[in-house]
């Protein structure tokens, strides 16, 4: 029996959102649950998906992952792809943390190397790395330097010495998506951003010390550089306030902006126009803009993560071998070119807390991973694991080349909140071996494992799915958070 009526079981992987679930809707719902997750389900984030399917040109079905829980507009695990010609784009499909995404570090050193001192590393790099709402970095960004940011993304960072060329060869885009327009930003976005280069930010946001824990996929994970025992390092964060703002201010573009397209919305969360439109183009350039600064943000971190490890360890650069795995988007809208119905088609992919997962041979892959396909980084919760996977050539039909990206949320901040009460979430981490610093007490409580569902149900949906295939899986030691 289906926990959401009305939706329908296609197979042990997915549920269907069929037509006529809300009034307008041109196609299906799809969403990757298997039994136990669908117990999970939000009447309204099923609802948000069957939405979506209702927007102007949407292109095959309106997609979520298993990971899905209600967002703003779009649910929060939602991939939908629109014609660009026909076809809509829309702030609630990329969300509010605009190329909020994952790096991956490997490193050289081993879990019991690290483990001796990790208390003092954590301390060390929550020093050094501004964490925190509001928080702000060592980078002050003159007006000149933030549209520079905003054209060239981690192409930036790396022309200021944080970090190197071949850096880019691992980073989604390239580091830098082309046609980011600094004139379509407010000074209210260059305001906010200014001061937060360089920054972790807060909530979900996290920077974690982790091993190694199991390998799936040897071949494979060798070529990611990859080896059980090693200790790596994950990156969770996006454009911070810059992002945001974009985001807030195109969004109160697009609902004055609706009726003039005769766009009719379920919700006005859905706020869109149509994807040529000038007020559609100005955004997507900002958004671009917006990405590429999340690029540049989490480039510095690394370089001063990397900073920390070599002056703890008294190693040097070579010894340490502190390089990137990878680093993708999970919050996006990128122009892509798709299968459908037997023709390529260029789309408008939404991406909202969604990862790309394309298989090899891919021609947007770097020639490094041409051979094993797109490393996909599934971050878990503080207490759990995470995961690294690769993309499938299934994907590519099924779900424009995307995959889940993360562990979703079970219960809201407040909820969270609630449950803690009385609890030392730090004291229980550390129980678990894990070592937590933290801005504050109510992140920690927001941020606990039992806030979020269990990252390992949620990966063996999709490597089950045929989506992509696990091939590492990590523990973390040491977590910042913001």
């Amino acid at each position: 029996m289906p926990k959401i009526e009305g939706t329908e079981r296609i197979d042990p992987y997915r549920i269907r959102v069929p037509k006529g679930f809300v009034q307008g809707m041109t196609t299906e719902g799809i969403i990757y649950v298997d039994e136990t997750l669908e117990q999970e389900l939000e009447l309204d984030s099923v609802r948000q998906v069957a939405n979506v399917a209702t927007l102007p040109g949407i292109v095959g079905n309106s997609l979520a992952m298993p990971d899905i829980h209600t967002g703003y507009g779009f649910p929060i695990g939602g991939v939908a792809a629109f014609d660009t010609e026909e076809g809509v784009i829309s702030p609630g499909g990329v969300g509010y943390d605009i190329n909020c995404g994952v790096r991956l570090l490997k490193s050289n050193l081993t879990k019991e190397e690290v483990e001796p001192k990790i208390r003092e590393l954590v301390d060390l790099l929550y020093t050094h790395i501004p964490s925190g709402v509001g928080s702000t970095g060592k980078i002050k960004l003159s007006p000149e330097d933030a549209k520079k940011v905003v054209k060239k993304g981690a192409i930036w960072a790396i022309e200021q010495g944080f970090g190197e060329a071949e850096d880019l060869q691992r980073i989604e885009s390239y580091g830098c998506i082309e046609g980011a327009d600094p004139d379509v930003i407010s000074k209210k976005a260059y305001e906010r951003g200014k001061d937060q280069l360089g920054t972790l930010g807060s909530g979900n946001h996290f920077l974690e010390v982790q091993y190694v824990a199991e390998v799936y996929e040897p071949e494979i994970a060798s070529v990611m550089g990859l080896i059980k025992g090693q200790v790596t390092v994950m990156i969770h964060t996006g454009s911070r306030g810059f992002g945001h703002q974009i985001c807030e201010d195109y969004v109160k573009v697009m609902l004055q902006s609706v009726r003039k397209y005769g766009i009719e919305l379920p919700d006005k969360e859905l706020a869109c126009v149509p994807f040529r439109s000038r007020e559609g183009q100005q955004y997507f350039s900002a958004m671009k803009g917006a990405a590429n600064y999340a690029w540049a943000n989490r480039q510095c971190l690394m370089h001063w993560t990397r900073e920390v490890f070599l002056r703890l360890f008294k190693l040097s650069p070579k010894e340490l071998g502190m390089k990137i795995v990878y680093d993708v988007a999970h919050n996006i809208a990128k122009e892509e070119f798709h299968t459908v119905e037997g023709k390529q088609k260029k789309l408008i992919v939404h991406r909202k807390g969604a990862t790309r997962a394309f298989p090899k041979g891919h021609p947007e892959l770097p020639d490094c991973y041409k051979e094993i396909g797109q490393p996909v980084l599934i971050p878990g919760d503080m207490g759990r694991v995470s995961f690294v996977l690769v993309g499938l050539e299934k994907a590519m039909y099924e779900t424009f080349g995307s995959t889940c990206h993360g562990a979703g949320r079970l219960l809201s901040r407040n909820q969270a909140i609630k449950q803690a009460r009385g609890r030392s979430i730090k004291q229980e981490m550390a129980e678990r071996g894990i070592i937590v610093r933290s801005a504050g007490k109510e992140t920690l409580a927001e941020e606990m494992p039992d806030a979020y569902k269990d990252v390992s149900n949620v990966v063996d949906v999709i490597h089950n799915a045929g989506i992509a295939r696990k091939i590492a899986k990590f523990k973390p030691i040491g977590v910042i958070k913001g």
